[in-house]
Formats: structure tokens, C-alpha cells, sequence
């Protein structure tokens, strides 16, 4: 049997600090990555066909990302011990 499980991008990076919605942040991370902007500054996914970046959907991701928490602060050494999010441990 093939292997079919796939990593996505947003399994490796650690959320900013603030986010409350971390499913929305991780889904529009995935999304955003999936749409960033080519060398000639168009969107790079197939669905798009080369739409001038940003597209509606890298658009979209962002707003998610704001609205999931303060996606401008990023987690540092002081509010986490340095581990990507899904390894971190939530306090009681």
C-alpha cells in the first residue's frame, strides 16, 4: 500500500503567541503557504493559474491568521520552551 500521510506546512510552525483558534490559524497557514506569490509575482497554485498575487484565497488565509489571534507577535523563548506547538505541553 502506498504511503498516504501527507505533512502539511502549519504541523512544523509554532503559533504566535495570542492565537485562540489554532485549528483556523493552521488551516489558513496551510492555505497561505499553498498560494504564495512566484518569482514573476504570481500565485503559484494550480487553482489559481497564475492570478497576480495575492490571490483571493492567500487573501483570505491572512484575514483567517488575524482573526485566530495576534498573528504579529510571534511565540518566543519566554511564553514557550522552544518545541513547535503540537509538542508543547498547555498548562492546568
Amino acid at each position: 500500500m502506498p504511503d498516504t500521510i501527507r505533512t502539511r506546512s502549519s504541523q512544523d510552525a509554532v503559533l504566535p503567541r495570542g492565537v485562540t483558534d489554532p485549528l483556523l490559524w493552521r488551516s489558513a497557514y496551510d492555505v497561505a503557504a499553498a498560494h504564495r506569490p512566484d518569482a514573476g509575482g504570481r500565485c503559484s497554485s494550480l487553482l489559481c493559474a497564475g492570478v497576480p498575487a495575492p490571490c483571493e484565497p492567500l487573501t483570505v488565509a491572512r484575514r483567517a491568521m488575524r482573526l485566530a489571534g495576534d498573528a504579529s507577535r510571534r511565540a518566543d523563548h519566554g511564553g514557550s520552551d522552544g518545541r513547535p506547538a503540537g509538542k508543547q505541553r498547555r498548562a492546568a
